[in-house]
């Protein structure tokens, strides 16, 4: 029997120019930091029009990694601040990760932080 996956990958998808609210919402939820690629849309349905061009809207897609304890409360944060309701127009998953190598575990730094506040 497997074990359940103790980590999560959240994916944020944002417009151009947004990740960094989506960071500044995560970091207010507890995580410790995120990476971005920047992307492009071919949704047929999102093409704008500039001067007769058909053009496709840049977006951003932000990848965090937590523990699945947290991963509820920085979702909502994320949402709530940069959901498809704002301008951002930001959408949000997770994905189950049950392997994770090279780099340190996101609870060692929860207890360095702990040690150091103490």
């Amino acid at each position: 029997m497997k074990n359940k996956p103790v980590y999560s990958l959240i994916v944020t998808l944002v417009n151009r120019g947004f990740s960094d609210e989506v960071m500044n919402a995560a970091r207010n939820a507890g995580a410790k930091g995120g990476t971005i690629i920047n992307a492009h849309g071919t949704n047929l349905g999102d093409e704008e029009r500039f001067f007769g061009i058909s053009i496709q809207p840049e977006k951003e897609i932000v990848l965090i990694l937590t523990t699945d304890e947290n991963r509820p409360v920085i979702m909502s944060e994320i949402v709530t601040h940069i959901g498809l309701g704002t301008a951002g127009a930001g959408i949000t998953f997770s994905l189950p990760v049950t392997d994770v190598e090279g780099i340190k575990r996101i609870t060692d730094l929860d207890d360095e932080e702990d040690a150091d506040n103490d």
